[in-house]
C-alpha cells in the first residue's frame, strides 16, 4: 500500500511575518522556512502507518521553486521513502495545486493520500477537499485518529458537536488535525541518509495539467495594532464606557 503526502514550504511558525514595500505580498527575505505544521502531522501519520507494517511506501510531495527541496528533504528526514517536487514558479491557488495533486495521485497511484487540513500561511482549508472532489474520492477532514484495517478505514473528525467517526473505502483523502499525533524530531543519521533518497522533480505541464489564475491579491496588510486596555473603577463606569464609547450597548 502506498500513502502520498503533499507537503508545504512556509514561513516558520515562531517567526513573525511583515508585509512587503509594495504591500502585495509577505516579505520572506531571510525568513526561516518550514514544513507547514499540519502537512508535519500528515508525514508523521503516514511514517507510523509503515512502522505498523500496513503500509509498504510514503512519498511526499511539494510544488513550487526550487527551494521546496529543502522541505522535501525534511520530510525524507522524518520517514517518507521518496519525494516528488512538482516545480514551478508560479504562486497557485488552492484549486490549481489540487488539480497538479489529483495528476501525482493518478500518476502514483496512492492509496491514502494524507494531507494538512490547512497552510499556517493561507488558511484556506480547501486543498484536501477539492483534491477528494477531482478524484471522486471519499473524504475525512479534521481527522483526529486514524485506523487502516486491511481495506477499510476507520477516521475520528473533530466536528462542532464533539467527535464523529466514519468508516471510508480506499483509495480516500485524509485531512489532518492539530491532536492526530506529536510529529517527532529528524535525527542526525536520518537527515544524512535523507541526502541520498530518491528525489524526483517534474512540472505541471509533464502531468498535463493545464493552470490559470482564478484568483488575484489586490494587497496584503498586516493586522491592526491592538491598543492597551483601560482599567474602570465601578459598574457604572463600565456601562457608561461600553455605552456611549464602544456604542456595544
Amino acid at each position: 500500500m502506498k500513502v502520498l503526502v503533499p507537503v508545504k514550504r512556509v514561513v516558520d511558525a515562531n517567526v513573525k511575518v511583515r508585509v512587503n514595500t509594495d504591500t502585495h505580498q509577505v516579505d520572506t527575505a531571510n525568513l526561516k522556512m518550514a514544513i507547514n505544521p499540519f502537512c508535519e502531522i500528515a508525514v508523521e501519520e503516514a511514517v507510523r502507518l509503515k512502522e505498523s507494517g500496513k503500509v509498504q511506501e510514503v512519498v511526499v510531495v511539494s510544488i513550487g521553486t526550487k527551494a521546496v527541496q529543502e522541505q522535501l528533504r525534511t520530510a525524507l528526514a522524518l520517514g517518507a521513502d521518496r519525494a516528488i517536487h512538482v516545480e514551478t514558479n508560479d504562486e497557485l491557488v488552492a484549486l490549481s495545486i489540487a488539480k497538479i495533486l489529483h495528476a501525482v495521485q493518478e500518476k502514483e497511484q496512492a492509496e491514502l493520500v494524507i494531507l494538512g487540513k490547512q497552510s499556517i500561511d493561507g488558511d484556506n482549508n480547501q486543498t484536501g477537499q477539492m483534491l477528494a472532489a477531482l478524484g471522486n474520492m471519499p473524504q475525512a477532514t479534521f481527522a483526529s485518529e486514524v485506523v487502516l484495517d486491511g481495506g477499510c478505514l476507520t477516521v475520528t473528525r473533530e466536528v462542532d458537536g464533539g467527535l464523529q467517526t466514519l468508516k471510508l473505502s480506499l483509495p480516500a483523502v485524509i485531512t489532518s488535525d492539530l491532536r492526530l499525533n506529536e510529529p517527532r524530531y529528524a535525527k542526525l543519521p536520518n537527515i544524512m541518509k535523507a541526502k541520498r533518497k530518491p528525489l524526483e522533480v517534474i512540472t505541471p505541464d509533464s502531468l498535463e495539467v493545464r493552470l490559470k489564475q482564478h484568483q488575484t491579491i489586490l494587497k496584503v496588510v498586516p493586522p491592526a495594532q491592538r491598543s492597551g486596555g483601560i482599567i474602570v473603577k465601578s459598574v457604572d463606569e463600565l456601562i457608561e464606557k461600553l455605552k456611549n464609547e464602544a456604542k456595544v450597548i
